[in-house]
């Protein structure tokens, strides 16, 4: 019986062997490359009980091809992982093999999930726009601020009119225009690639038979949908769907030792754009929607309770467990009856 680690990096990847003793059989590097590590591992490890990789950019990609070719792989939590190789004084790529084939061997690893590559395509494309959103404000911030060094004020440019008011600044003024205008250039194409990405999302949701029924919930948009799709991926791994809100780090963090015992805010853990959406989605529902349901009529009285903040993240994650449950069941959302006084 046989354990392997394999400590992925971008060229190459070190492999370690050791046997049910924990006694190190062979240590080598390979090309990371799914092919070549299977070559190398049906040749020193032909007995390979588990084959342990850490979860990181390149290890779903690899998982996938190493289970297509028969191999006993388990793809490990990055942070439990971190954990037990911290206590090794050296780091090194070697040693962090090493560590994780004993981790194999005593078995003591938490798996993660392997997205599948529908989820990766998904979250791909909503972090891309993600990252042209920051960059644009980001560059109109700057533009405003060099404004302001020159006692050019714009009045209100809220919503979508700075860089059309900030333009027509720059052609009364030529000195501001040389310092402005090629941050307005580039942030205008920004919003024209914003906008592809927003129409390529919107189709895919349209296409998407689970995003149509979540887009049924009161405040979810395609946003919203795609972005719990993206992160959950396979509903059934989640025995309860009350876990998903744990999975996403909305429920409070809480520690306890002796006496002391408090809770603090939500841990944020798991993926933060999907749990990001999720606030906004909240927000629309006990803010902006006027029309009555019962999620809304739970989260309006839970607001004069404890307050905006806490009222809308439980809200989120109410709405996250409603999503499970109608990517389970096959449902739509059901908006409820008020009851009459």
């Amino acid at each position: 019986m046989q354990f392997v680690g394999l400590d992925v990096s971008v060229d190459e990847t070190s492999v370690c062997v050791v046997d049910a003793a924990g006694a190190i059989l062979r240590e080598f590097k390979v090309r990371t490359d799914p092919v070549a590590i299977g070559r190398a591992v049906a040749q020193h490890a032909r007995d390979a009980e588990r084959i342990g990789l850490e979860a990181g950019g390149s290890s779903s990609w690899l998982c996938r091809e190493l289970k297509a070719q028969g191999l006993p792989v388990v793809h490990m939590e990055a942070r439990h992982a971190h954990r037990a190789l911290s206590m090794r004084i050296n780091k090194t790529d070697r040693n962090d093999a090493r560590g994780l084939a004993e981790l194999m061997r005593v078995g003591w690893f938490k798996p993660a999930h392997a997205k599948s590559v529908d989820a990766h395509r998904i979250r791909s494309l909503l972090l891309a726009r993600k990252r042209l959103i920051d960059m644009r404000r980001d560059l109109t911030n700057q533009a405003r601020n060099i404004m302001k060094t020159t006692g050019t004020m714009l009045g209100s440019t809220a919503g979508r009119g700075f860089i059309a008011k900030a333009t027509a600044a720059c052609d009364a003024d030529e000195k501001l225009a040389s310092m402005c205008r090629p941050l307005l250039e580039v942030a205008r194409t920004m919003v024209v690639q914003i906008r592809a990405y927003d129409r390529a999302l919107l189709a895919m949701a349209r296409h998407h038979e689970t995003a149509r029924r979540m887009m049924t919930v009161s405040g979810v948009g395609s946003l919203t949908a795609l972005a719990f799709i993206s992160a959950i991926d396979d509903p059934l791994r989640f025995k309860h769907s009350a876990d998903v809100g744990a999975y996403l780090g909305l429920t409070l963090r809480r520690h306890q030792s002796g006496e002391m015992d408090w809770s603090g805010r939500i841990s944020k853990l798991g993926d933060g754009l999907a749990r990001t959406y999720l606030f906004e989605a909240a927000s629309v529902l006990v803010g902006r929607i006027s029309r009555w349901s019962a999620l809304k009529d739970w989260g309006v009285r839970l607001t004069k309770r404890v307050g905006s903040k806490k009222a809308r993240v439980a809200v989120a994650r109410k709405i996250a467990v409603i999503l499970h449950c109608i990517w389970v069941d096959g449902t739509e959302f059901e908006w409820g009856t008020p009851v009459e006084a």
